[in-house]
Formats: C-alpha cells, sequence, structure tokens
C-alpha cells in the first residue's frame, strides 16, 4: 500500500503566463519539488549521504486551470520500486479537491558515491510502500 504524502504549493505572481494560465514548466517544477519535499521528510542524513534520485521521465495531464488567489496543494506517493527505477504519481489539486494536475514520473536511485544506477535496497522500499 502506498504511504500519501502532502506538500502545499506556494504560487507566485511570476508562475502565470501571458494568458494567465501556470506555465507547464511550473507545474513540472512543482511536480519535482514535492518528490523531494516527499524524500526529505523519509530520509535520515545516512541514507541522503548514501543516495540520491534522478528524473528519467514526467509525464503530466493538465486537467483544470488554476486561478489567481487558489489554495494548492500536491499530494504523492511511490506506486512502485522495481530495480533501480521508482513510479511515482503526483495529483495538484485546490483546497477543495478540485483536481488540477496529474503527474506520472519515473525516477532512477543513484549511489551518491559511485553516481551510478543502484539497486533500490528494501530499506528504501519500506520508507515509500507499505510492504
Amino acid at each position: 500500500m502506498e504511504k500519501i504524502f502532502q506538500h502545499p504549493v506556494v504560487i507566485k505572481e511570476i508562475d502565470f503566463d501571458q494568458l494567465g494560465h501556470i506555465n507547464n514548466v511550473v507545474y513540472l517544477q512543482w511536480v519535482q519539488d514535492v518528490a523531494e519535499a516527499h524524500w526529505l521528510s523519509i530520509s535520515n542524513k545516512p541514507v541522503l549521504e548514501q543516495y540520491f534520485w534522478v528524473a528519467l521521465r514526467h509525464e503530466i495531464d493538465y486537467l483544470k486551470e488554476i486561478k489567481p488567489g487558489e489554495e494548492i496543494l500536491a499530494e504523492t506517493y511511490v506506486h512502485s520500486m522495481e530495480g533501480v527505477k521508482s513510479q511515482r504519481f503526483t495529483t495538484i489539486k485546490s483546497k477543495q479537491n478540485q483536481v488540477k494536475a496529474k503527474a506520472r514520473t519515473f525516477w532512477c536511485l543513484l549511489n551518491a558515491e559511485t553516481r551510478r544506477p543502484q539497486r533500490i535496497p528494501q530499506e528504501l522500499k519500506e520508507l515509500f510502500i507499505e510492504v
């Protein structure tokens, strides 16, 4: 079972493009930010010194417009971990639970010392997914 992590999103005036929409790059940054916040929230110093994640692929579906002044929340969870890869889902939604965007991202675990892909150890899997 997945462990859901929530993170508030701070919208800045610069996040809106000339059409008054949140720029696509901003959504990607939010997906990255919530993934990093999740990782930092469940890791300790030895884990952070030993491993880090790199993005392999991002897929984002833009579903509803975000209007100026809306309060937004990002929710994320790791769906699967196999070998060196992880699949994560993120939902960007209003505080009223209206889904604004959904993302699926693929990540690769790297050994911090060698900077090479490393098989995801069981103890890391247990941080993200109830087994």
